[in-house]
């Protein structure tokens, strides 16, 4: 209480302060700290470790290769962008596309044993999934805009062509090219609906489904697909197939 009257006292005066120095010093943490460790920090922090690796420890499922979310196309972001379409069944939904932003995507899959831990490191936001529509004209907009950006995750439904300085050039869906006048319906993250990440063209999505409860965040869906690929005895795997090329 003193030092809270004391600090408000001071801040009523006009005082002219300059910097007479600054000094910095760097500490650097690195392995040599393993060779002697801390033993009582260790002790300190085990029940807290012990339940931290009990939440993010078990494995959801299997993965074939180590996959990282690249440009203009990326194993990881591809897994992603299906993911969402495998996911709106649940939701009653059948979207022609899925979409899914690289910097939404902020860590590598492992290869192997995939964990809690490795999911929520990839997906780590409260971003969920969410549906949307738009007429043709305003999905070669949003194409254009993935163009622009070198790049973005797109479902196996989706090819893309554009230039070496990032113009869209060609787009098709499911082999057909984009029709105009139809209306299309598209699966992505909540986030991206306000125009994030330069895709301004969903902010036109219309008949938006976009439930709000934590259950629907994009890792959960992610989780959900690794343990119903574990429960079918497969491996979760991706592969590069020209989603989006650079001509």
């Amino acid at each position: 209480m003193v030092l809270a009257a004391l600090l408000l006292t001071s801040s009523c005066k006009t005082h002219h302060y300059q910097v007479a120095s600054v000094s910095r010093t760097r500490i650097v943490i690195d392995s040599r700290y393993d060779a002697q460790p801390d033993v009582r920090a260790a002790q300190f922090l085990a029940p807290y470790k012990q339940k931290v690796d009990s939440v993010m420890g078990p494995v959801v499922g299997h993965s074939a290769k180590y996959m990282t979310a690249e440009r203009p196309e990326g194993l990881l972001s591809n897994l992603l962008s299906d993911i969402l379409v495998w996911g709106a069944a649940a939701y009653g939904e059948k979207p022609d596309f899925g979409m899914y932003n690289v910097g939404g995507v902020r860590a590598a899959l492992p290869k192997g044993p995939v964990t809690y831990g490795d999911v929520l490191d990839v997906a780590p936001f409260e971003n969920k999934i969410a549906f949307g529509t738009l007429k043709g004209t305003e999905v070669l907009e949003l194409f254009g805009q993935i163009a622009s950006t070198g790049g973005e995750g797109v479902s196996s439904a989706v090819r893309l062509v554009i230039s070496k300085d990032n113009k869209l050039v060609s787009a098709t869906i499911d082999g057909k090219p984009v029709d105009p006048d139809k209306d299309y319906r598209l699966t992505t993250i909540d986030y991206l609906l306000g125009g994030a990440d330069k895709m301004e063209a969903l902010k036109k999505c219309r008949n938006v489904n976009a439930p709000k409860e934590a259950s629907n965040n994009s890792r959960f869906i992610i989780m959900d697909y690794f343990r119903d690929m574990e429960k079918q005895g497969k491996v979760v795997d991706a592969n590069i197939e020209g989603r989006i090329t650079v001509e």
